[in-house]
């Protein structure tokens, strides 16, 4: 039994029972309680900080594990950042050297991918909202770059298709191979003003001349289309005309064999015909013509097969020279 208290009551003159108010009692027992509860809440929490049971444990392990593959994930887009970089890098170079155009506009590479709302979600998570934000920011930004070098690559594919046309279409080879030639290189007869073997005057001779065997085969000097077949006694004689597009045109005459025909599509080094003797021709031999844009132009700048600087330098000095053409 708890211990009674007694006061002095002045007014009686007796000693009187002291009497708890129950709200006092009650006040008493609340706090009591409150400060068991805080006093446990603590105690669990430390608890649990130094003796964390199986399932936290086993959560703690699980963080762990992530921030440690969150952290090579970001080495991995790091590397994956800087390799992109480089191919932008040689995208622009190819662009500029090879093809002679400008390449991406650096503003659009690096320009932002916008929308701040689309992180407005992850931003409400307060210790990792930031991390997330910053890595699907680099994720979005390496995917934007990812498409752009598709297209940009798309291009350089398209590019290259049409440089590799050209080039194999603009006339590039000898019209006669070398060992079928009856004269050497040096002798050939040039592009320029030459005395005419029949009129014995100085006129332009629009091409060159290759001296060989009747029935010798004539090559394509580049990929075409035939656009002309004709067959007459004077002028060219037995003649064909290749036009190879960008420009340009090719002209073999005085030929005693024609083997395609008008509108036929013809490919570099494709027999097209047999060397002859017709037309107006002192002798067995292929004339041959360049033309770009309808104008005639010295073939010798368009012969590069086969040759070495000498022979190369040989060719232009002999297709300079003044001397007789075949025709």
């Amino acid at each position: 039994m708890g211990k009674e208290k007694y006061f002095y009551n002045k007014q009686t003159l007796q000693y009187e029972k002291h009497e708890v108010p129950l709200s006092k009692k009650l006040f008493k027992v609340f706090g009591f309680l409150s400060a068991m509860i805080v006093s446990g809440i603590l105690f669990s929490y430390a608890f649990f900080q130094f003796f964390p049971n199986p399932h936290q444990q086993a959560q703690a392990r699980e963080l762990a594990q992530m921030e440690y593959k969150y952290n090579l994930l970001s080495d991995k887009m790091a590397l994956m950042e800087d390799a992109l970089n480089n191919m932008h890098e040689r995208d622009a170079s190819i662009h500029r050297v090879i093809f002679g155009i400008e390449p991406m506009d650096e503003n659009v590479w690096n320009g932002g991918i916008g929308g701040s709302d689309h992180y407005s979600d992850v931003l409400d998570y307060n210790n990792t909202g930031l991390l997330i934000k910053k890595s699907e920011e680099k994720v979005r930004k390496l995917a934007r770059q990812i498409a752009l070098e598709s297209k940009s690559l798309d291009t350089i594919q398209k590019l290259a298709i049409e440089k590799e046309d050209r080039l194999a279409s603009i006339p590039s080879i000898k019209p006669v191979r070398e060992d079928k030639i009856k004269r050497s290189i040096k002798n050939l007869s040039g592009f320029g003003r030459r005395r005419h073997p029949i009129h014995k005057v100085m006129r332009m001779h629009k091409g060159i001349d290759f001296p060989a065997k009747t029935g010798t085969p004539i090559q394509s000097t580049g990929d075409g289309v035939v656009v002309k077949v004709i067959k007459k006694k004077s002028g060219y004689g037995k003649h064909v005309v290749i036009n190879h597009g960008y420009g340009y045109e090719t002209l073999y005459g005085h030929m005693s064999k024609i083997n395609v025909k008008k509108g036929q599509k013809v490919t570099k080094g494709q027999i097209i015909g047999r060397v002859g003797n017709t037309g107006t021709s002192t002798g067995e031999h292929l004339h041959y013509e360049v033309r770009f844009n309808g104008k005639a132009v010295n073939p010798i700048d368009f012969i590069l097969d086969g040759l070495t600087p000498m022979e190369y330098q040989h060719l232009v000095n002999a297709s300079s020279a003044t001397n007789q053409s075949f025709d």
